[in-house]
């Protein structure tokens, strides 16, 4: 007999649906991704095998992209923070300037939109070992011009959000125009 296959649900991965719930597990596990399933279940309303089986197919989907652990900078000797702006010659997105990426110091990279080529994130031991980086640099083929953002404090500093604000405020009008006669 042939089976009616129309209705059923496939097993392979279909882009993400993410709904109110797995953006609550999401939360705990932002906040906390050393929970149980059983504590996770606890927090969000769940059994454990119900959230396990979220998260599973929440890893699945790619959403979930791995687990890490968050290090105190200090404690492991970057207490330097700055923001480097990269200037290039030409599009900034070369190879030999993404093997900056192979310095443990350089946290992120980004290509970005504006007046510069790319943005880093760099945590260093302190302003001389920044300004060996800066010089491995200028040292790159294609660049031409840095600027550095040393940072003094920080007031947040977390890891992706799984929430989104639902509204936000109208812009206010600074200018009316008045019809023409």
């Amino acid at each position: 007999m042939a089976q009616k296959t129309d209705e059923l649900r496939r097993n392979s991965v279909s882009p993400a649906e993410v709904d109110a719930t797995d953006r609550r597990i999401l939360g705990a596990l932002v906040a906390d991704a050393t929970q149980s399933y059983a504590e996770l279940g606890a927090a969000v309303g769940l059994s454990a095998p119900a959230v396990h089986e979220r998260v599973k197919r929440l890893r699945r989907q790619g959403v979930i992209k791995g687990t890490s652990v968050l290090i105190d900078p200090k404690a492991v000797g970057k207490a330097l923070l700055a923001f480097v702006h990269v200037d290039t010659v030409g599009w900034g997105k070369s190879q030999a300037l993404m093997s900056i990426a192979d310095h443990p110091e350089v946290e992120e990279i980004h290509s970005v939109a504006g007046d510069t080529c790319m943005l880093l994130k760099v945590r260093s031991r302190d302003a001389q070992a920044l300004e060996g980086l800066l010089g491995k640099l200028y040292d790159t083929p294609g660049v031409k011009a840095t600027r550095s953002y040393v940072v003094l404090s920080s007031y947040l500093e977390r890891p992706v959000q799984p929430q989104h604000t639902e509204s936000w405020p109208e812009p206010h009008a600074t200018m009316t125009r008045e019809p023409a006669a």
